[in-house]
Parts: C-alpha cells; structure tokens; sequence
C-alpha cells in the first residue's frame, strides 16, 4: 500500500500536524543540493539537471566513498510508468560513464556553482579519503516523490526483488506548522544494493587514463633506516624488508618520470629513472661525474635488513638510480586533499590532479 507518514507536535496535548503540497517541487531539487544529508545517504553531489547523450537531464548525480554512481530524479507529476521509465533510461546512460567524463560532469557542475575546487580535492574534502581509482564501480536508481501512489510502489518493489535493479523510492513529506517548515522521508525498500558493472559495459574508462610515463614512488624515510636526504643528495629511490615493498619498485622502467612521496608527509621530488633496480650491495650511483659503489658512500642512512630470509622473502634493499628534476627536504614537502597515495612503493601515477599540482609546486613542465 502507498506509504504515509505522520507528525504530531507533542509540547502538550498531541496535536497532528498537517501536510502540505511543497509550494514548488523544485524547492526539494534544491534543498537536497543544498545539503545532500537529508537524503541520509554519504553521496557528493557531483552534478544537477545533467544532459545525458539522449537528450533528457538527470536532476541530480551523485557519486559515493566506493565510487559508485546515484542516480537522483524527482517524480514530479508524471505517471508511474514515465518515471520509472526514465529512471531506467538513466541508468543505461551512466553504467558506461568513464572516469574522465565523471570528472567533467563535476567540473562544470561546480563552475556553474562558481566553485574553483577540482574532483579530487572535493572527494578527500566531502568522504576523508582519496577517489578510488576506479569510479562508477556501481549505481543505483532512487525516485524521489512527495507522495507515492500504489503503482509506482508495485512497480519498483517487482524491479528490485524480483530482477535485483538496483531502484527504490525516497518519498517525502511537507509539514507546516506555527510558521514552521518540516521535511520527513522514509525509504520504500531498506539495503536496495548498488548494481556492479556488467560484464559488457566499458570498463578501460572507470580508472583515470595513465600517460604512459609518470610513476608514483612512496619512500620510506625513517628514523635508523632509509634517509631522504641520502636520496636527494646521490640520486636515487629505494624500498626493502620483503618482497611486498620491494617488488613494484623493481619493476620502474629507465625513463619513467617518478613523483615521490614520503608518507605522513608529502610530494619531495621528482625525477626520471636512469637504470635499473640493484641489490644495495650491488648498486651504483653517479657523484661529482663518477660512479660509485653506494656502499662506499657518506650515507646517513642505513639500507641494510638484518631480517633473516623467511619463505623465501627477498629481504635486501634495492635501489634505483634518479636524475632529480627538483625535489625539496621533507619539511618542504607537498600535499593537499584529494592527492594520490598509497600503500605500494611504486606504481603507475594516474592522477591527473596530483600532476598537476605536483608539476606547478616543483616548477617543471606538466
């Protein structure tokens, strides 16, 4: 049956508040860009009235902390079938959405709000943490009505448990009371789940586009170990203790353009590869036009592991010569929200924000 909510103010004797018609719908559009908390949902508002590539506009698009795609889109005043219809439409046009085209659909949204913010900064600033690197890992489809008759109830509850789309109701009641406005909202289906990418939908888009060149290294520095000072002085990057830090850093390309990361800290260089990974006791390093053993360098760090071989664990440090582009000393060092990081200790940059600021921080070109 159509669902009905009810409010009494209760400061005496219970007294039923009435509802009332919103004076305008898209007075609801509105509050709900306003603050995106009364959906009760964590989802960033990454656009609203967005065209799709057939002709119609999606009220509102959000995205959530899983990258996962919100499809937002008021009843207003049409029949069940046109609604849940379009609803539908909507979500064959976003299930292929690739990352840079969410990224764009952000970035015009918020210069029509007359923000300056990109995507990125706005994720880490709105969830606490970076994007994911894939976007549009799912959606869902959610009707948001003022009222709800018994056939768009019918027609959304069979979609959702008998064919698992991922479509439910968000309906909405206005109060007014005393001069007082009130919004109440319940959900018509409770953990209606977001729908994965199928297996035919584009997926080489959901990750932001790789530039063949630019890799991410996180450098360890730490009290008694590796010391990035060495690192700045002699050229280089290292990681070691077992083949989970030292495995990805051995696999950086001559001529890959490395952007450092010292964790808990920052961005502190940049620099193209020179040769490949060695053993610490192996490798070599040019100073003052002359390659040397490092291990016969004024190293204020340690690169040795005194771990004993475990399953078969390499446990050396391994080094990779750099010629630095720039780099600063770790009390210099850059970060703002929504720069990329990570656990690995080198991997492929696909940030494009964290490029750029990087590139405009060190004075380099892009």
């Amino acid at each position: 049956m159509p669902l009905e909510i009810g409010l009494w103010r209760v400061d005496g004797k219970p007294v039923k508040v009435g509802t009332s018609k919103m004076p305008r719908e898209s007075r609801l559009e509105e509050l709900l860009e306003t603050d995106p908390g009364i959906l009760g949902l964590p989802v960033l508002l990454i656009g609203r009235q967005v065209p799709t590539a057939h002709g119609k506009f999606i009220d509102l698009l959000g995205i959530d902390a899983e990258g996962a795609l919100h499809v937002l889109e008021l009843k207003r005043d049409r029949t069940p079938r046109d609604v849940v219809a379009q609803v539908l439409d909507y979500g064959s046009w976003v299930r292929n959405l690739t990352n840079e085209e969410i990224r764009a659909i952000y970035d015009d949204y918020a210069r029509r709000r007359g923000h300056s913010g990109v995507f990125d900064q706005a994720f880490a600033e709105w969830f606490g943490t970076n994007p994911p690197e894939s976007l549009n890992t799912g959606h869902t489809l959610t009707v948001v009505a003022s009222e709800i008759d018994a056939a768009t109830e019918r027609i959304v509850t069979y979609l959702a448990t008998e064919h698992q789309v991922p479509v439910n109701v968000l309906f909405f009641r206005y109060f007014e009371d005393d001069g007082r406005s009130y919004l109440a909202r319940t959900w018509l289906m409770d953990d209606v789940k977001a729908a994965s990418p199928a297996a035919n939908s584009t997926s080489r888009g959901k990750k932001e586009p790789w530039n063949g060149q630019d890799w991410y290294v996180a450098f360890g520095d730490e009290p008694g170990g590796r010391n990035w000072e060495d690192a700045r002085r002699y050229g280089f990057v290292s990681a070691g203790g077992g083949d989970f830090y030292s495995r990805t850093l051995r696999a950086l390309p001559v001529g890959a353009r490395v952007f450092v990361h010292i964790p808990q800290s920052g961005y502190v260089g940049v620099g193209t590869v020179t040769a490949e990974a060695r053993p610490y006791p192996e490798a070599l390093l040019s100073t003052g036009g002359v390659t040397r053993r490092m291990e016969e360098l004024d190293l204020a760090g340690s690169y040795v592991h005194t771990e004993a071989p475990q399953d078969g664990q390499d446990r050396r440090e391994w080094v990779v010569p750099v010629d630095w582009q720039a780099t600063v000393p770790r009390a210099q060092a850059l970060w703002k929200p929504g720069m990329f990081a990570n656990q690995n200790s080198a991997c492929r940059l696909r940030s494009k924000f964290s490029i750029e600021q990087a590139t405009q921080y060190f004075k380099i070109d892009a």
